[in-house]
């Protein structure tokens, strides 16, 4: 009678193996003092001694979504992985924390050690950036449940907070200015709306150049999503910033509102900052009317900051001199009972 393995039935542990051996060295390059323990335990093992005082544990668990199909059809997979850790730092970034460990799920159908090394460095080198530790990881292969050579890509982060420098929203007063902070392209949200519009109906090849962009689509459809850690951080050191939205699903009335007291609305004009190239374009082969496009995307920019007028020039000063492109986008105001969250002029 014929011998079956566990290779039979579409499992590879000699590759998962091989995965786990190229990708050592680099989670090993994103370890700290406050990492114990090492790489193959059955936990992480962080240390909690540095914390700061009254600390207040912040997390947040998100994938990439559909931008994985620009990966597998470009091939290209380092990418997705720092798209999956800037998403989950700026979530907790919101809310004044700074980031502590990550860990990572990757399931595949089939197990291709290059392919999960390419992830996962993207994946360190977004932690290296954001001083985080890669703290630990899962790849499951799963044969006949995923299409061939795809693959899904989950994360979770876990940061920490002083109590008293816990971002909330709750001092948003009438009068704060809100700005606005460039983002570079989709970011990992809309992917399905922009697929279907330029690939499928517009029927757009990868490295076409249409309309106002200056890289070809496969390109600038995997422009990575942008971290504002390095540039917020330091600002709420001191309270200046009042609250802060990530533009993620949902769009801007999908996500003000999370932030913003229910007695008060954003009011923004969209003229105030210019609309990146491929939601015009987008638009416009779509015909997608305009508050689709802004309950979607990010429109140009990725996080919102919402500052008192004094501390306008202080904050606007300080983003710019660490290399975000921000822009005054607003007021917040009294909101009546016929007003919307967010109002746009």
């Amino acid at each position: 009678m014929k011998k079956t393995r566990y290779v039979d039935a579409g499992v590879d542990i000699a590759a998962a193996s091989e995965a786990k051996k190229r990708i050592s060295g680099i989670v090993k390059s994103t370890h700290g003092a406050s990492v114990l323990g090492g790489i193959g335990g059955f936990g992480g093992l962080f240390s909690m001694e540095d914390l700061p005082h009254d600390p207040i544990l912040v997390s947040s668990i998100d994938g990439v979504g559909t931008k994985l199909k620009l990966a597998f059809l470009l091939g290209r997979h380092s990418t997705v992985g720092i798209d999956l850790v800037n998403h989950c730092v700026n979530d907790i970034l919101v809310q004044g924390a700074r980031p502590l460990f990550f860990l990572d799920y990757l399931a595949t159908g089939r197990l291709e050690p290059g392919v999960v090394e390419e992830v996962v460095s993207g994946i360190a080198a977004a932690c290296r950036e954001a001083d985080c530790a890669l703290l630990g990881g899962e790849t499951a292969e799963m044969p006949g449940f995923y299409a061939e050579s795809e693959y899904d890509l989950a994360g979770t982060i876990v940061g920490v907070v002083s109590r008293e420098k816990l971002i909330t929203g709750s001092r948003i007063q009438a009068g704060d200015v809100i700005l606005g902070l460039a983002s570079s392209g989709l970011h990992t949200n809309g992917y399905s709306l922009a697929r279907k519009v330029l690939l499928e109906d517009g029927e757009l090849s990868l490295s076409d150049i249409p309309g106002d962009l200056r890289q070809p689509l496969g390109e600038e459809l995997l422009e990575p999503h942008r971290c504002y850690a390095q540039a917020l951080l330091p600002l709420t050191e001191d309270s200046a910033i009042r609250g802060m939205v990530h533009i993620t699903g949902g769009g801007y009335e999908g996500n003000i509102p999370r932030v913003i007291p229910k007695e008060l609305a954003a009011s923004i004009d969209k003229k105030l900052w210019p609309v990146h190239p491929i939601f015009r374009l987008i638009a416009q082969m779509g015909n997608v009317p305009t508050e689709e496009m802004y309950r979607t995307f990010n429109m140009g920019l990725g996080m919102i900051v919402i500052v008192s007028a004094d501390d306008l020039t202080r904050v606007s000063d300080a983003l710019e001199k660490a290399g975000e492109q921000v822009y005054e986008i607003g007021t917040v105001r009294k909101r009546t009972m016929e007003d919307p969250p967010v109002i746009f002029v």
